[in-house]
């Protein structure tokens, strides 16, 4: 920030600083000026601006005249953020900021305002020749703090010309306040037993300046201690809170037999922790008494006491000054202190909710610490036979089943008393009241235990659908006279027995064709199953695949209480895994059975043929489109149509609805070629054809993509006819090299170095997907793989070229292949001339095998011949053997 000010009397004119911006409070640019005070020379003086006419003070009004040459803004301009220092003791007036007033001729009085409630009359005013906002005299924080002011350029018709502008004028505070005491003289009472560090005084001060700075920042201090005995700091005073408390040492070694107070002398002083400041003090009496806090003994309430509420059971009292009484309560209970230290219960307390309370009451001071430890109540409730015993709840029916066995247990009634556990008053006993036994019968149909409550089926047969209400009287006091007493009911149903298995209506479901394709969550089959029991529970059944689902392809669903149950197709078929299925499913009942195993009928077998299904082929894309100019000659590579597996069958392509003859495919390639020159193609027409591609194994299947061909404005000058540019290698997965590409060498212009070529790629997205075209000079660029890995093979890359509005196509041959560590590109291996091929080494294996067996079997006829003259020769043409 750059200081302005100056006086000017009898020709003298001091020198002046131009303002810098600064940020106003809403983060806009604000511009704000201090005058340095000079003392005034002799005679007349007023504030001049270096440069500009002297001003005399008596020109400065809310509403002088004014000519300027400025702009008139047009934005709303942003409030400007002025600091002047309280108790100013310069020279006035004083030069606050210089407001940006309007360039250009205007005519009209600067009129300054402030808000509602902001007296500036003869306070603020604006030097109309420079636009300078000045103060006239000091002003003073406490008396008003900050001054919103507006300054704008009126006609005398009242017409604004230029503003409003806000000035927001802060007062900057200055230590001109002295902190003072709320009271002269503290005197406060300290109870023997009060822990070190806790308060129990705290000091009021207060500071006139401005609240948050370092001129209202009050601290306090101890400045002496009377009398010094035992030691001179048996005390401690918080600096900034004021909070008197006794120290450490204090706590230990209190003279508990002085005489008299001790008294302490207090100062309070502003600045913080510097050194200078304003300060006042005070004197705090501190008398010692004896505590009064002392243990209480046990309490005994009745429960339902009938007495008025609040009724006091005991009292506390502590000794010291500010005190405030807390009571905690374990459990919650109604309870309640006073002021006075008096303990009361709110209501009537009940023994069976709960028996005991234990009541913590603790002394504190005004900030909720605790004097000293808290005191303990225990609070014992007195039971009184207030409860009736009560029945547990009857809930559903008991069902019991037919041919049960006397002395089974048909319920045990636990009657519950909420009097004191294991008192007479909780001692229930039962009674049987119905049913009762039948004249001429033998036997009752159930039994009671009166102490237990159990209640047995007795010797008398039930049977199925019987419903029956046991009437039961649980009383407490053993049953004895004065007893309260509850009724409790049961009922009791005597239900069928689980019998019957359930079985299916079919068996066997006839054979069920699904083709392979069928998506899971298909319903194949519903099968129905039927259960002969009467009651619903034993009609619930459960439904499993038994056999011939090993993989889990095929899954049940049904509702609980239905006997249908629905087969589903859960996984997908395959033909080639699997072309049938056969499963057998089994139904069982959900309840135990208690009659004869299940039969034949419990299971079905669902018989399934998978029809074999071949997908059509899928092209890459779901639609092509290319953009090429109408100039276009014949025999451009537009595109290339690819399947979007490259381990598929074999495609066949063709074009179905080829209207012009402009464009031709490639049967086992999918190149989209231009046939002919596009004769009659308009730039910005669209032309779209069919293109249609056959499996090559299995030719019914196929599939059809909408080729769209964008036909684009023809360059000025007609593109020669180019050579294809010999095939390179690059090698795959990628490699960092490329090709080069060349501009074209039949350019006439070539020679003119000032207009470069541009490369861009053809407009066949795969050719865009799986390169990359960089620029290396005006002349050549660079080509290399967009993608990690590209299919093995020979590519064709187009290449438009441009320049000077000429445009040129090149077909760049790539060949990509898998390469060695050399980075040379590993070639199959041909058959060498003159080698056998395999067929031939077969045929020379076979014969040779040939050759052989017919030679073995000659060797073999030729042995078996020989053995066979032996045998027939005559006896007397043998030799005889020599006898010995």
């Amino acid at each position: 920030m750059s200081n302005l000010g100056g006086w000017a009397g009898l020709g003298l004119l001091l020198w002046a600083q131009w303002c810098f911006p600064l940020l106003s409070k809403r983060g806009r640019n604000a511009y704000l000026l201090k005058c340095v005070p000079c003392p005034p020379p002799p005679g007349l003086a007023w504030p001049v601006l270096l440069g500009e006419r002297a001003l005399s003070p008596g020109s400065w009004s809310k509403g002088a005249s004014f000519r300027h040459q400025q702009a008139l803004p047009e934005a709303q301009l942003a409030e400007l953020y002025v600091e002047v220092p309280e108790n100013y003791g310069g020279n006035f007036p004083l030069y606050l900021t210089k407001l940006l007033l309007p360039r250009e001729e205007a005519e009209g009085q600067i009129v300054l305002s402030g808000n509602s409630g902001t007296t500036v009359e003869g306070l603020f005013a604006v030097d109309p020749e420079s636009g300078f906002l000045l103060v006239t005299r000091a002003l003073d924080r406490e008396e008003q703090a900050e001054y919103r002011l507006q300054v704008t350029l009126e006609t005398e018709e009242g017409r604004v010309l230029w503003g409003p502008q806000l000035v927001l004028v802060h007062v900057k505070d200055e230590n001109d306040q002295v902190p003072h005491f709320s009271q002269a003289i503290y005197r406060v009472h300290l109870s023997q037993g009060t822990r070190p560090g806790i308060p129990f005084l705290f000091l009021e001060a207060s500071d006139g300046d401005e609240p948050g700075t370092a001129n209202s920042d009050l601290r306090f201090h101890i400045l002496s201690q009377a009398p010094a005995q035992p030691s001179p700091d048996l005390f401690q005073l918080e600096p900034r809170l004021g909070a008197l408390a006794l120290s450490p040492k204090g706590s230990t070694s209190l003279d508990q037999a002085l005489e008299g107070p001790y008294q302490l002398l207090v100062q309070v002083k502003d600045m913080g922790d510097q050194v200078s400041g304003h300060q006042a003090t005070a004197i705090i009496d501190v008398s010692i008494v004896e505590s009064t806090w002392l243990p209480l003994g046990p309490v005994h309430l009745a429960e339902n006491l009938k007495v008025s509420y609040p009724h006091q059971i005991a009292q506390v009292h502590w000794s010291g000054g500010n005190v405030h009484y807390h009571l905690e309560s374990q459990p919650p209970g109604p309870f309640d202190v006073d002021a006075e230290g008096k303990l009361y219960v709110t209501g009537e307390l009940d023994q069976e909710a709960q028996a005991e309370y234990l009541l913590q009451v603790r002394a504190q001071n005004t900030h909720g610490e605790d004097y000293t430890e808290a005191l303990q109540l225990q609070v014992v409730v007195m039971d009184e036979n207030d409860n009736a015993p009560v029945c547990p709840s009857s809930g559903t029916s008991i069902s019991i089943p037919e041919l049960s066995s006397p002395g089974t247990e048909v319920t045990r009634l636990l009657a519950e008393d909420l009097d004191a556990p294991g008192s007479p008053n909780s001692h229930v006993v039962y009674r049987l009241l119905n049913p009762e036994p039948e004249e001429g019968t033998e036997g009752s149909s159930f039994e009671l235990d009166s102490t237990s409550g159990s209640v047995t089926l007795g010797p008398r047969p039930l049977h199925a659908g019987q419903n029956f209400l046991i009437q039961v009287l649980a009383v407490d006091l053993g049953g004895a006279e004065g007893g309260l007493s509850s009724m409790c009911e049961v009922a009791v149903t005597i239900t069928d027995i689980n019998d019957h298995a359930p079985e299916f209506i079919t068996s066997q479901i006839e054979p069920i064709s699904l083709p392979e394709d069928t998506k899971p969550g298909t319903l194949v089959a519903t099968l129905m199953a039927t259960d002969a029991d009467l009651e619903p529970a034993f009609r619930l059944m459960d439904f499993a695949i038994e056999a011939g689902n090993m993989d889990r392809t095929f899954g049940l669903d049904w509702e609980p209480d239905s006997g249908h149950v629905h087969l589903r197709l859960l996984k997908n078929l395959s033909y080639e895994a699997a072309p049938s299925h056969k499963l057998v499913v089994v139904v069982r009942s959900v309840a135990e059975l208690v009659g004869p195993s299940p039969g034949p009928g419990a299971t079905a077998t669902v018989t399934l043929l998978v029809e074999r299904v071949v997908p059509p082929p899928k092209l890459d894309q779901e639609s092509y489109e290319a953009s090429v100019p109408v100039s276009t000659p014949a025999g451009a590579l537009l595109l290339t149509i690819q399947p979007s597996d490259p381990m598929s069958n074999p495609l066949r392509f063709s074009l179905v609805n080829d209207s012009e003859g402009w464009l031709c495919i490639k049967e086992v390639s999918g190149e989209v070629h231009t046939a002919q020159p596009l004769q009659g193609a308009r730039p910005g027409d669209r032309y779209t054809v069919l293109v249609e591609a056959q499996d090559a194994g299995e030719p019914t299947l196929s599939t059809s993509v909408t080729l769209v061909i964008h036909f684009l404005k023809a360059s000025s000058a007609l593109a020669p006819t180019l050579t294809p540019v010999p095939s390179r290698h690059l090698c795959t997965p990628r490699q960092n090299h490329g090709v080069v590409v060349s501009g074209p060498s039949e350019d006439p212009d070539q020679t003119n170095g000032d207009s470069p070529y541009s490369f861009v790629l053809g407009p066949d997205p795969t050719v865009q997907r799986d390169w990359r075209l960089h620029a290396l000079n005006g002349s050549h660029s660079y080509l290399t793989l967009a993608l990690h890995w590209v299919e093995p093979r020979e590519h064709v890359i187009p290449v438009v070229v441009s320049r000077n509005g000429r445009m040129w196509q090149l077909q760049v041959r790539v060949i990509v292949c898998r390469c060695n560590m050399e980075r040379q590109c590993m070639r199959k291996v041909g058959r060498m001339k003159g080698m056998p091929t395999k067929l031939s080494a077969v045929g020379i294996l076979v014969g040779t095998l040939t050759a052989i067996g017919i030679f073995l079997i000659l060797i073999f006829t030729h042995l078996t011949l020989a053995r066979k003259k032996d045998l027939d020769q005559p006896a007397d043409s043998m030799p005889l053997k020599a006898a010995v």
